[in-house]
């Protein structure tokens, strides 16, 4: 990666040299200074290393042969939680440097730094955390160059202590020393603090005022006796109680107005969540690692958790502590707690003590907060291992701000604005896409301020001035709207599905063209109806429709996600009158077929008229619940699959009604649910298999990129890789960022970036 001087062979090597050094990444906050230290000091070279607005500059001299080690190990041994991008060197002039040391930070310039994402407390912290004779023993805020905050307490670059919310913590003497000394583990480690001089832990009942005892201790105690604790962690509040605790959970659903969507679990260790579901080596090393995102993995039969924990539901989302204050709350209450994010029903997670207990004062009967100020807030993350791979549900703490590099470099400054439910932007800046943390559902006044602050500060932090501003088409969106209404900025309008699409390709790295298969909930079709099932050949820069799932009416628009028994009565239509789920609304039944509504093509509602159909929901409480729990209600050894005609005309259309009546005529014959769940499954799969087929002949095209929400489900991607494989497909599937519409910001940046480039 690096270029040496080029003079550096020619001359003998006893003659001193110099070389100037600037390294790109993430290479602040991250130990990168005091490794490069170490590394001139042991090699016996001399000059000094600091952080500027683009990355690490160094200069160093000595002797050839140690300068050339000096470079190869600067890349190879670099620190874990750096990503180096780009060495530059530089032949210079020897200044006649005595020693190696650590210059103060150049703040001039325009920011072109990268900032990395909080990472997990270490090993090393842990030890120190858990030895009675260590000064930091049982302090919540250890942290040190290799675990802590980063993202989520940096006000700036350079990353510097006074360029975060640690800034008002002025070291103490043994911490002081620690910093300077290089030789030691927190040697310019910016967050590095101890019980005399850092952050303090308190625990406030609901009116705000202390509450006696250790904060730790007593807050344990409260959970174990029913009661909810709020907590503050690296990027926001959570709301935390035993698992096992039926009464407590139950309590904290009801008074969070979160009726049926499952909460996450924090275990203490592999150990203790072997005991509560299906861990394989690669959900191993997601639980793991240093982001420690929620994962989904199948629940263990007789799982000891509470069944207000996740309702209906063949699956938890476990996670492993990441903070300090994680690792002593559970040792003390020695079993899994529910850790939820600490926000009202729709609301973002709040951050601030002032507005978590506004916020969170009817929720939680106690606060363990701390000094230590939040200044991005950031959910935790959530991902799903699939067949030894990854798909990423949400994109949050432990990821963002970490950039996607794309393809090509953007000629122009992008902001991508996303779409509406699961909210991110994207900020585009030659090469480097800054997909934001999760924000959430762009649907009240608090999200989308939670949504301008969030770009506001990813501008800053990272000197991007849009130029061009990418949105979705649909105009009621509040992404949409908070486009329209920047100035002087030039816009372009990305469909929905050629933006599923053009993120899974700046995923994976593709230009395309490609045969996309783009399934999800709903999204704004250019010819007026509702798209959400769609094959189009799309590359960066365009798309054409080729072929989609058969319109079906939505009866009573959007009231049909919420009731998925209308899209049942939508495609059955009048066949099988003593169908249960007809008897069920037997009285509204013929009105409702009678109202009509906005046509779609939606996989999404596809899934809910299954899943009305076989009793699993007619009223969902959340986004998705209805395909959600239909496919945790499939049973996964069945081989059987419904077949669905192809209609060929100017577009291929999918006569995916052909599985609804396979379904119902097996479910009047008697069949048992689990498998006919289990056979539209494997019936959708062999459609959109057969389909690609077709489109195959009549394109040449020969790679498939699959993107949408509905391919989070494990047994549809599973069955569709198979079969688009077996069939000769080259298959691309998100692996950085969200199927879902958290990965659309991605999209719209990358197809605005390619047609600003044509």
């Amino acid at each position: 990666m690096h270029t040496g001087p080029d003079e550096a062979h020619t001359e003998p090597v006893t003659a001193l040299k110099r070389v100037d050094v600037h390294v790109e990444g993430i290479v602040q906050g991250v130990g990168f200074r005091p490794f490069v230290h170490s590394l001139a000091s042991r090699l016996g070279l001399a000059g000094q290393v600091r952080n500027d607005v683009d990355g690490v500059h160094i200069e160093v001299e000595g002797a050839h042969t140690e300068l050339e080690e000096f470079l190869t190990a600067l890349e190879r041994d670099a620190p874990a939680l750096s990503e180096i991008e780009a060495v530059t060197v530089v032949s210079g002039t020897p200044a006649g440097h005595t020693g190696f040391t650590i210059a103060a930070s150049d703040p001039r310039g325009r920011p072109h730094a990268l900032v990395s994402a909080d990472s997990a407390t270490c090993d090393d912290c842990l030890r120190e955390l858990a030895d009675p004779a260590d000064r930091r023993h049982r302090y919540p805020f250890i942290n040190c160059t290799d675990c802590g905050p980063r993202f989520t307490i940096v006000r700036g670059v350079p990353y510097d202590r006074p360029r975060t919310t640690m800034a008002g913590f002025a070291m103490c003497a043994a911490c002081a020393a620690e910093y300077h000394d290089p030789g030691d583990r927190r040697f310019h480690a910016q967050p590095t603090c101890c019980p005399a001089c850092g952050p303090r832990l308190r625990l406030l009942d609901a009116r705000g005022a202390d509450l006696c005892g250790d904060p730790v201790s007593c807050a344990v105690h409260l959970m174990r006796g029913g009661r909810v604790v709020a907590v503050k962690g690296l990027g926001g509040f959570h709301l935390a109680v035993p698992a096992a605790h039926e009464e407590a959970a139950a309590a904290l659903r009801g008074r969070k107005h979160r009726e049926d969507k499952p909460f996450a679990v924090m275990v203490a260790d592999l150990a203790q969540a072997r005991l509560l579901c299906q861990v394989d080596d690669t959900a191993a090393g997601l639980l793991t690692s240093r982001a420690r995102p929620i994962v989904l993995l199948p629940r263990l039969p007789g799982a000891p958790v509470a069944p207000s924990v996740a309702p209906a539901n063949r699956s938890l989302g476990l996670m492993l502590p990441y903070t300090p204050l994680h690792h002593l709350l559970l040792a003390e209450l020695a079993e899994p707690m529910v850790l939820t994010s600490g926000n009202v029903c729709d609301e973002p997670i709040a951050h601030e003590d002032a507005d978590a207990l506004t916020r969170l004062g009817g929720i939680a009967d106690a606060f363990l907060i701390h000094d230590r100020a939040i200044h991005v807030r950031a959910d935790d993350s959530v991902v799903r291992p699939i067949s030894g791979e990854v798909s990423v549900l949400r994109r949050a703490r432990g990821y963002a701000p970490e950039p996607l590099t794309l393809r090509r470099p953007a000629p122009r400054p992008v902001l991508a604005c996303g779409a509406e439910l699961k909210s991110t932007f994207c900020l585009v800046k030659e090469r480097r896409a800054f997909v934001s943390q999760h924000i959430g559902d762009l649907e009240n006044h608090e999200t989308l301020r939670s949504f301008a602050e969030a770009v506001d500060h990813f501008r800053r932090l990272f000197d991007l001035r849009p130029q061009i501003v990418a949105h979705d088409l649909d105009p009621a969106y509040l992404s949409t709207r908070y486009a329209m209404e920047l100035p002087g900025v030039e816009l372009t309008g990305v469909q929905h599905h050629h933006a599923h699409i053009a993120s899974c390709l700046a995923d994976n790295g593709d230009p395309g063209p490609v045969i996309g298969v783009a399934f999800d909930g709903l999204g704004h079709g250019p010819d007026g109806t509702l798209w959400g099932g769609e094959f189009l050949r799309a590359d960066l820069t365009s798309f054409d429709r080729l072929g989609h799932l058969a319109h079906v009416p939505m009866p009573g628009g959007a009231t049909a996600v919420r009731q998925p028994w209308r899209m049942a009565a939508a495609y059955l239509r009048h066949d099988h009158p003593g169908l249960d789920v007809v008897r069920r609304h037997a009285d509204r039944w013929s009105d409702v077929l009678a109202g009509g509504g906005p046509l779609t093509s939606s996989a999404g509602r596809l899934f809910d008229a299954v899943a009305a159909l076989l009793g699993v929901r007619d009223t969902s409480t959340y986004e998705g619940q209805a395909a959600i729990e239909l496919e945790q209600h499939a049973d996964p050894a069945e081989t059987g699959a419904y077949p669905a005609s192809l209609g060929h005309g100017d577009l291929v259309v999918v006569q995916v009604a052909d599985l609804v009546r396979a379904a119902a005529a097996d479910l009047a014959a008697g069949a048992g649910t689990h498998a006919i769940a289990g056979r539209f499954h494997n019936g959708l799969a062999d459609a959109v298999a057969r389909t690609c087929t077709v489109l195959r002949d009549t394109t040449g095209l020969t790679a498939v990129a699959l993107s949408g929400g509905v391919f989070q489900n494990v047994l549809l991607v599973e069955r569709t890789v198979r079969l688009l494989r077996a069939a000769g497909f080259r298959v691309l599937r998100h692996v950085r960022v969200p199927a879902n519409d958290g990965g659309i910001s991605l999209g719209q940046a990358a197809v605005a970036a390619a047609r600003d480039r044509a």
